[in-house]
Order: structure tokens, then C-alpha cells, then sequence
């Protein structure tokens, strides 16, 4: 079965809006888990608009399932970060400074020497390394000569263009991720996928490891409650 990692970005966000440790981020990562999820992704900012560096150290210590920190590994404070708290997991984004949230993959042709430096800096400390690519079988194939563990393919292309026709949305994930396994990598997929698109996706995807979702099950929890959602969203990777 694909695994899923609940992104808490959003509980963070709740929480920093009024000051306060209401939600606690804490508490809601250990409900997540308790709750069935299979692992918690934190993608920490320069701002700390929501997730703050030292929640980062906090969670490390109460995590029991599998950790994936995200993040611009073109920041210095992210790579220390990452490093002092040696998560299961570290997904590699393009993220640009400011922005709201991530819109790309990364060109793994143009910064191929970089992201080889990079994530060997990774490896070395133990840490299993994937990087954001969009479903562009070229970026896929430089993606495996870089050293990393996995690619996460970034969905929000699919989620866009699911109810318009999913076979045409879904094409392009396929292909990209034939073309992962056939060159050895690891699948992760995550952004914008939801309750209306993950089943689909899944059982399409060859390979697909885990699934890192994080504004739509939070939204959904609103409605349905926390442990009722992660519930439904296991039930579409099974």
C-alpha cells in the first residue's frame, strides 16, 4: 500500500495566527499517527509563516512513524536544520524566496553538479534523499543520475486537469514514472491531491511509495474530524 505522510503546514499556520500554542502542532502530529497516518511532513520557510525551525527539533523528538522534512536546500539554515535532526526522509524543492507555496520541479538537467552535491550532503549524514520533479520523462532520467533515493512527483498539473479528463491528466505521471522505476528511483507524489483524485492516482502510478498531503486533509478534517479523514484518505491508497 502507498503510505501517508499528513503535511501539518496548515495546524502550523492555525496556531501562529493568534500567537498561541492553539493547536497544539505537537499533539496534532502524534493524533496524526495515532490516528493511522504513516508519517508527517514539515516544510519549514525562511518566514516561518507556519512551520517554525524550532517545531522541526520538537517534532524530531516525538515522531515514531517517518519524518520528511521539506525545503530549498539553497538555504543554509535548511541544510543545517536537516542535518541536526537527521529526519527519515528530506524532499529537495525549488522554492523561490517569499514564495506561497511550491510551483515546480526542479530542472534537474540545468542543476544536475549542484543537486549532486547536495544530496550527497544527505546521504552521507544517513538521510534518504528524494527531489520535486514535474512528469517530464528527461527531467525523471537526469533526476537518477544525481544520486538520489526518489523523485516526488509535483500533482498539481493532474489535480487541475483531473475532472476535465483524467485519463489526459493522469498520461503524463505514468509515463514519468515508468520511466523512475525503469532507471531505479523510488515514487513519491504530493500536491493538491485530495479525496476526489488520490484513488485514481494510485492505482495508476506504478510504484508509488508514499503520497505527502497536507492542505486538502486539512481542509476535509474540518468537515469530517481529523482521525475520520486521515481514515478516508488511507482507504484511497488502499
Amino acid at each position: 500500500m502507498t503510505r501517508l505522510s499528513v503535511n501539518i503546514n496548515k495546524i502550523a499556520t492555525l496556531r501562529n495566527s493568534r500567537g498561541g500554542n492553539n493547536p497544539d502542532l505537537i499533539q496534532v502530529a502524534k493524533d496524526c499517527e495515532r490516528f493511522g497516518a504513516q508519517g508527517i511532513t514539515v516544510h519549514p520557510r525562511p518566514d516561518e509563516r507556519h512551520i517554525r525551525y524550532n517545531d522541526v527539533f520538537e517534532l524530531k523528538k516525538i515522531v515514531t512513524t517517518e519524518f520528511n522534512i521539506e525545503g530549498n536546500c539553497q538555504e543554509q539554515k535548511f541544510i543545517d536544520l536537516v542535518l541536526a535532526n537527521k529526519p527519515e526522509q528530506v524532499t529537495l524543492v525549488p522554492d523561490a524566496l517569499g514564495q506561497i507555496t511550491s510551483n515546480h520541479g526542479w530542472d534537474t538537467i540545468t542543476n544536475q553538479r549542484y543537486l549532486k552535491d547536495m544530496i550527497a550532503v544527505f546521504k552521507q549524514a544517513g538521510i534518504r534523499v528524494s527531489i520535486f520533479v514535474d512528469p517530464i520523462p528527461k527531467m525523471v532520467e537526469a533526476a537518477a543520475t544525481t544520486g538520489t533515493d526518489r523523485i516526488e512527483l509535483y500533482t498539481e498539473a493532474y489535480a487541475q486537469h483531473y475532472h476535465q479528463g483524467r485519463e489526459i491528466a493522469i498520461a503524463p505521471y505514468i509515463q514519468a514514472a515508468e520511466v523512475a522505476q525503469k532507471t531505479g528511483l523510488g515514487i513519491n507524489a504530493g500536491h493538491d491531491l485530495d479525496l476526489h483524485n488520490l484513488k485514481y492516482f494510485a492505482e495508476n502510478i506504478p510504484g508509488l511509495a508514499e503520497v505527502s498531503i497536507g492542505h486538502a486533509l486539512i481542509c476535509d478534517a474540518l468537515y469530517y474530524g481529523l482521525e475520520n479523514t486521515i481514515q478516508m484518505y488511507l482507504r484511497q491508497l488502499v
